[in-house]
């Protein structure tokens, strides 16, 4: 059991995530672990597909060619890997991991997490009524892809059981860097408040460098993104943490990177639900304690409940989009004339031909300002980019629309044009259904060099209602005269994200004294009155005493997310872009502060 802080570094946010990110943590003068998050709902139906052609596949095979050079400084230097690289398919992973740690000679130990697979479940599951937990759909007839999120004691099990290399399938990002700490500080599996921190700090290194400069509102003070540093977090065995990044590499760590990553894709921040632990981050304090260090600590935790998160992938049709450039006076009127003769002439010719019109369709004006809508201010730019996209159950038809857009070129708008010799092709549109299940339909293992290890189990305790947190104090009264109106990024950093087809926007604030104008004027109201034109069906707003953050929750935002979506955005990276040119008014005197 450690008493000394255990040092994680996190060097990977995705499946392609950059390759200088792991030797760059290994030259960290002190690093115990080092993470890699791969896996996305889109990245699991990937992964389905291959392992459906080749049953040796179905696992990120660029993880094992990334760490096959530095072997035998893993093994010199005791760092360990947790990833979960494994996919679909965590065996095959594993066995090729030790494959080449026998070439190498070595005598690493690899752990291996399975058991999250549901697919063998469906029928029983669809005879139960199991509907998606949010929009209540009935479940589809042929997923892809069907796996629960597991939590952090099998990973613990695999480490106690002397695995160097630690390999899972679908595993909650966080808890990567959670089943480390539970080893080794001997974390019990309800001890609710120290579980709560270990998977804050997880979940501020899970997304690689959007913690240490990546993203940030303030851009311009984050240094060589060439060289970005990839967050290295210091934990401690009380759980508080130290997030920092290599010395020498470019970006930043200060409390408002940290905070923008802390408020990153969650929803209600005093119930952030995983299967270990329900975690309430209201309360987190971040300060800066030098030089690209900030610490961090005050989460709380409480018992998660008897549910494990299911998520399931299927294809549902085909979609294709496709981007031209359009130049010269009167661009934008221009390119909706384009982008409407295009649409309506396809449709004439899929009527023509027996077909069905298209299931949707999405026009964007690139460069116009569209995703600001009524707030728009940029009527007459004089080159955009006119992006059409469409779905349909048939290839032919999204390549007939390719066809009929590509002609444009000599048919319709001037100044028509772009980088030829890569047309798109019609790709499978893939859908997520989440729902959940009882966490006594799985069987979690955990294995190490194919020996079995007793997995941690928690005491059965009901879900509770998350805590209540008060609102700022009300406004206090000010002379019309004694105000000043700014926009919102003068007061405020901004960070968002996706959850399937929601959003989340949170706002963090650069001087707490402003927090009561900034929750008097950002109403959930007003937020969706922003964003009417991607008529969110509700808008929730919570808040965030420790750090001083708002949060907004817009619902069925985003055109279906992820691979669903034909938007230009499809998570919503661009909204608090948006948001933080909101005008706010405040007393002249806190802006002069």
């Amino acid at each position: 059991m450690s008493s000394d802080p255990v040092i994680f570094g996190g060097a990977s946010g995705f499946w392609g995530d950059s390759a200088i990110a792991f030797p760059q943590l290994l030259r960290a003068e002190r690093i115990n672990y080092i993470v890699f998050d791969f896996l996305a709902e889109v990245t699991m139906s990937i992964l389905a597909r291959a392992r459906a052609a080749n049953d040796a596949l179905g696992y990120a095979t660029d993880f094992v060619s990334q760490i096959a050079p530095y072997l035998p400084e893993l093994a010199r230097r005791r760092i360990r890997l947790i990833s979960n690289a494994g996919g679909v398919n965590p065996a095959a992973c594993a066995e090729a991991i030790r494959r080449e740690i026998e070439r190498q000679g070595l005598s690493l130990r690899v752990g291996l997490v399975e058991g999250d697979g549901v697919l063998d479940q469906l029928d029983a599951l669809r005879a139960e009524g199991v509907r998606e937990m949010f929009s209540d759909r009935e479940m589809p007839a042929s997923p892809l892809s069907a796996n629960a999120y597991l939590g952090a004691m099998p990973v613990a099990a695999a480490l106690e059981g002397g695995a160097d290399i630690v390999v899972t399938g679908r595993c909650v990002d966080s808890a990567l860097v959670l089943g480390a700490c539970v080893k080794e500080f001997g974390w019990a599996p309800d001890d609710w408040d120290r579980l709560a921190a270990g998977s804050l700090a997880g979940h501020l290194i899970e997304c690689g460098a959007q913690a240490s400069g990546g993203l940030f509102t303030d851009w311009e003070q984050t240094g060589d993104w060439a060289d970005i540093g990839y967050p290295i977090a210091e934990i401690g065995s009380d759980g508080s943490c130290v997030l920092t990044k290599a010395a020498g590499t470019g970006g930043l760590v200060s409390v408002g990177t940290a905070a923008e990553q802390l408020v990153y894709e969650i929803g209600d921040p005093a119930s952030y639900l995983l299967p270990d632990v329900c975690c309430d981050f209201t309360g987190v304090r971040l300060e800066q304690a030098g030089p690209d260090r900030v610490c961090v600590d005050g989460a709380r935790g409480r018992p998660p409940g008897d549910r494990y998160k299911v998520s399931m992938t299927y294809e549902d049709g085909y979609r294709l989009g496709a981007i031209w450039t359009i130049i010269g006076h009167d661009a934008r009127r221009k390119a909706a004339k384009v982008a409407e003769a295009v649409l309506r002439r396809v449709d004439g010719m899929l009527a023509t031909r027996g077909l069905d019109p298209f299931t949707a369709t999405d026009v964007e004006i690139l460069g116009s300002e569209e995703s600001y809508g009524a707030n728009a201010r940029c009527d007459d730019a004089r080159e955009v980019l006119l992006k059409i996209a469409a779905s349909h159950p048939r290839k032919e038809a999204l390549s007939m629309f390719l066809r009929e857009f590509t002609s444009a070129g000599t048919s319709m708008a001037p100044g028509f044009t772009g980088l030829g010799g890569h047309r798109p092709k019609p790709m499978p549109m893939v859908r997520l259904f989440s729902c959940l299940i009882d966490k006594g339909r799985l069987s979690p293992r955990a294995l190490v060099d194919g020996k079995e290890i007793a997995i941690p189990t928690a005491p059965n305790a009901a879900l509770t209602p998350a805590p209540v947190v008060d609102a700022p104090p009300p406004l206090p009264d000010a002379a019309a005269d004694a105000t000043v109106t700014v926009p919102l990024r003068s007061l405020a950093f901004g960070r968002s994200g996706d959850k399937g087809d929601n959003a989340n926007i949170g706002i963090i604030a650069r001087d707490f004294a402003v927090l009561p104008y900034l929750w008097a004027q950002l109403s959930p109201e007003m937020v969706g009155k922003t964003f009417a034109h991607y008529a969110p069906t509700k808008v929730e707003r919570f808040f965030l005493p420790g750090p001083g953050a708002i949060n907004f929750l817009l619902h069925d935002c985003l055109g279906g997310g992820g691979t669903a979506s034909l938007r230009n955005d499809p998570q919503g990276k661009g909204f608090a872009q948006i948001l933080l040119d909101t005008p706010i008014t405040l007393p002249r005197e806190l802006l002069a502060s």
